[in-house]
């Protein structure tokens, strides 16, 4: 019954910014993490940046003083802001709920992101 749509992704020029977002059905506060994964033509899935319920926020290292990760819980939307946008994240970017009881992961259909020149 959860469901996760994600938007925002398209094409930017290397050194571009976008803004994801992750607009979920139920209130985020029922989720322990959300997080931001992505997937890049013959590679496996990697994560890219978790927050917790409580606000910690964490970074995969590629993408550190990048992209911010945050969560608005009145909209029951997160968010990935991207900046200075390299070749190498161009990738499918997917949002990802987990619920600690019962113990079950969401995924959203994927949001295309392609940096290019």
């Amino acid at each position: 019954q959860v469901q996760l749509v994600e938007s925002g992704g398209g094409l930017v020029q290397p050194g571009g910014s976008l803004r994801l977002s992750c607009a979920a059905s139920e209130r985020i506060f029922i989720f322990n993490d959300m997080a931001w994964y992505r997937q890049a033509p013959g590679k496996e899935r990697e994560l890219v940046a978790r927050i917790t319920q409580s606000g910690s926020r964490t970074y995969a290292d590629s993408v550190q003083g990048r992209f911010t990760i945050s969560g608005d819980m009145a909209k029951n939307t997160m968010y990935l802001q991207m900046n200075s946008l390299k070749p190498e994240d161009t990738a499918v970017y997917y949002c990802n709920a987990v619920r600690v009881f019962p113990t079950t992961s969401y995924w959203g259909q994927g949001t295309q992101v392609t940096v290019s020149s």
